[in-house]
């Protein structure tokens, strides 16, 4: 989004009806209940008139859902879709789907991706120091007219920066691309060099002391590699993140990570779109008449993990994002789940690095 210039002129009545309006609903959210981590902002205006992102509170028994955010597309307001979260186990509240911004590349591409889903309603964009494109990212944040804690920033620490002094430094860093001054959630990239992993670990336990991150986790991680975390830890993982489609289950470090309370998070949860034509796939799309994508979405937060798609397209980002509206049956998650085939479409850290 372009950068909204400020008129001098006088409001017109009719955007004095709209700041009524605003006003009005900032006041039926203030009766809401508050979140502890994540403010609630009823109204925030983007693009003018074309689309407005409401914030609204769920009064829902799902266990893990407590907020969504509704989008409503077009002057008419017609289109609403909806996002939730899960509560990680320090307390905050990450939306259930993210943004993923692997291979967006830095400048004109990633911004105008990250812009574009922000609009749309997503309110998580996961990143990486290694992606290169952190500084994209922060700059889609402010000039989305977003508050810094309505959207949720997740980056990553790259190996090269392991080590105390070299890990804090590079949180420094990492804030100063994002243009915030805390991170959502930060994560160890990988396993890494065994040998510095405890200190660094140690890195991002007392950046979080500090408040520089509000909750740490790792990504790649297998159970052998937590195991060993373990031992030296005193702060536990909020969040595991690995690759997860029905071609690549990972089910034991699943287990595992959701008996110690870490929650999962999916990347590649499109398996990278080398599988959207697989015929189980493609036939439970049809007959629900959704897309495959989004058959692959609702798998992965049936499953419980929060997943992070991709794309720099806004109609694809659009409809990664609506799938609240339907579900898929014992039988459909059945079929999906007899999908595995160890099927890595990156790297496999989990794997291949030492313990």
């Amino acid at each position: 989004m372009a950068d909204q210039q400020q008129s001098e002129q006088q409001p017109q009545p009719q955007q004095q009806q709209q700041q009524q309006s605003s006003q009005q609903q900032r006041q039926l959210a203030s009766q809401q209940p508050v979140c502890p981590t994540l403010a609630q902002r009823v109204a925030s205006a983007v693009s003018g008139a074309v689309q407005r992102v409401e914030a609204t509170w769920l009064s829902s028994a799902e266990k893990t859902r407590c907020w969504s955010f509704n989008v409503k597309e077009g002057q008419d307001g017609e289109e609403q879709v909806r996002m939730n979260a899960v509560r990680l186990n320090t307390g905050h509240l990450l939306p259930a789907i993210g943004l993923g911004v692997y291979r967006s590349a830095a400048g004109g591409e990633c911004y105008t991706a990250c812009l574009s889903a922000l609009r749309l309603g997503y309110r998580h964009i996961d990143t990486a120091q290694v992606y290169g494109n952190e500084q994209d990212v922060g700059r889609a944040v402010v000039d989305s007219g977003l508050r810094r804690d309505e959207v949720f920033i997740t980056s990553k620490l790259w190996t090269s920066n392991w080590g105390y002094d070299k890990a804090r430094a590079s949180i420094r860093q990492s804030l100063s691309e994002l243009d915030t001054s805390y991170l959502d959630l930060f994560l160890l990239h990988a396993p890494g060099d065994p040998g510095a992993r405890a200190e660094t670990w140690r890195a991002l336990e007392d950046a979080q002391k500090e408040g520089l991150i509000r909750s740490i986790g790792v990504s790649n991680f297998g159970i052998a590699h937590l195991q060993k975390l373990a031992e030296t830890a005193v702060v536990k993982p909020a969040v595991n993140q690995i690759e997860l489609h029905p071609w690549l289950q990972w089910r034991d470090e699943v287990a595992f990570c959701q008996a110690e309370g870490i929650v999962m998070e999916a990347y590649s949860p499109l398996a990278k779109a080398q599988k959207l034509a697989e015929p189980t796939v493609a036939g439970i799309a049809q007959r629900l008449g959704v897309t495959p994508a989004q058959v692959l979405i609702r798998w992965s937060l049936q499953k419980g993990f929060v997943p992070l798609p991709k794309s720099n397209h806004a109609e694809r980002q659009r409809t990664n994002l609506d799938v609240f509206r339907f579900e898929l049956s014992d039988d459909d998650m059945a079929a999906l789940d007899g999908l595995e085939s160890g099927l890595v479409t990156g790297w496999n850290p989990i794997r291949d690095d030492p313990v």
